[in-house]
């Protein structure tokens, strides 16, 4: 776990995603494309040890716009889950 990483899951309604871009433009340019689909307030950046950007943000999954709604209403978990191998 990166130490920057909480141990309890975000409250009920709310999603984490974390970004690791190679420039810190890079990782803005996606979490703009995620806050116009779901609101949320925190964001926090911190450097990557190998060299890159990691982005943390915290958005509200009951206040999504109306195209990750509807996908969230009809997504089905996948069929692999599971940790990416630098997850933990």
């Amino acid at each position: 776990m990166h130490p920057t990483d909480t141990a309890m899951p975000p409250s009920a309604g709310h999603a984490e995603i974390r970004i690791v871009a190679a420039t810190p433009e890079a990782a803005r340019a996606v979490a703009q494309v995620i806050r116009r689909s779901f609101a949320g307030a925190e964001q926090r950046s911190y450097p990557v040890p190998e060299g890159g950007t990691r982005l943390h943000l915290t958005v509200d999954t009951a206040s999504a716009a109306e195209p990750a709604l509807s996908w969230l209403a009809t997504s089905r978990p996948p069929s692999r889950t599971g940790t990416h191998v630098d997850e933990v």
